[in-house]
């Protein structure tokens, strides 16, 4: 039997909050995207999408999330902390990674 403080994603999302921790990760990126010096055509659509979160009715029908979001673009959000040394977004993003990706 697994440990209590040790969840494993591929049996049990219970004591994962995927949610709470990839729209921490969403707001960390946002301090960096959302900077104009920093910012470029691929995160503006990036912020488009993040728009589109939980709202089917203006994204064809599909529902969007953070974690969805953080899980397709996990590359491009990587190299972003990595390009600016955010070692803090960089653990977080590691460990929603681990857990629900």
């Amino acid at each position: 039997m697994q440990k209590q403080d040790n969840p494993d994603r591929y049996l049990s999302f219970v004591g994962i909050e995927g949610d709470k921790n990839s729209q921490e990760l969403i707001a960390l990126l946002r301090r960096h995207i959302d900077d104009p010096g920093k910012n470029n055509a691929f995160w503006e659509k990036f912020k488009e999408k993040l728009t589109r979160v939980g709202q089917p009715d203006v994204n064809g029908g599909r529902c969007l999330d953070e974690l969805f979001l953080v899980h397709s673009y996990i590359n491009n959000i990587r190299e972003l902390f990595e390009e600016y040394e955010d070692l803090e977004a960089l653990e977080l993003l590691e460990q929603v990674e681990r857990e629900s990706c």
